[in-house]
């Protein structure tokens, strides 16, 4: 069966039709945050990379780094193959984070072949990659390959939107989320979309 992906405003209108017949409570977000906006980036290396370099930084902190990165050609695996570590830190990058982009070209992952494999395969590939944790291989498989069906369970934002939607005393843990986040299969993706709008519009208001 081939897999359907949200690769355009088209697709996401349709999943959001199917989404709201699945959960009264899903259709209640969808209506209150009334835009759910497509993310979808690049795939390949750079958008790895990018997704080490930003770790644990704010969007500011990362984004230097990358312009620096950039203006070195340190973005492209040759490159960073013929490059000192110190270069790399220069550039901005940790220790940590230089060990992460050297195992990250040392993978050599057959990007093309990322394409047509499903999320649980994605995942299975990207996490063998030191510095690839399940989250980074879920956005990946949700903004640059246009998957349908995944939900980053261990995501800070969903777990507070999920809180407020259900008015829970505490954020539910990653097990929680899986569960939850059953009844919006096959459109983990879109549900995940629609509840960060929604952690975006009700987290000010509590402080969040």
């Amino acid at each position: 069966m081939k897999l359907i992906k949200i690769e355009n405003e088209q697709a996401l209108n349709n999943a959001l039709s199917e989404l709201v017949k699945t959960d009264t409570d899903m259709a209640s977000v969808i209506k209150s945050v009334g835009k759910v906006n497509l993310r979808n980036r690049e795939d390949g290396f750079q958008a790895l990379l990018r997704a080490i370099v930003g770790q644990q930084l704010s969007v500011k902190a990362a984004a230097a780094i990358w312009a620096k990165l950039e203006l070195a050609g340190l973005i492209f695996e040759q490159k960073i193959n013929f490059c000192t570590d110190e270069k790399l830190q220069e550039c901005g990058l940790s220790r940590q984070k230089v060990k992460y982009t050297r195992a990250l070209v040392a993978a050599e992952i057959d990007y093309n072949e990322l394409r047509s494999l499903t999320t649980d395969q994605v995942i299975e590939v990207l996490i063998k990659v030191s510095g690839i944790g399940r989250w980074t291989a879920e956005i990946y498989a949700m903004f640059s390959l246009n998957h349908p069906d995944v939900f980053p369970a261990g995501d800070l934002a969903l777990q507070e939107a999920t809180r407020i939607l259900y008015d829970l005393k505490d954020r539910p843990k990653e097990k929680e989320m899986r569960s939850i986040a059953e009844r919006w299969k096959p459109w983990c993706s879109v549900a995940s979309l629609a509840l960060w709008e929604y952690y975006a519009k009700n987290k000010n208001r509590e402080g969040v």
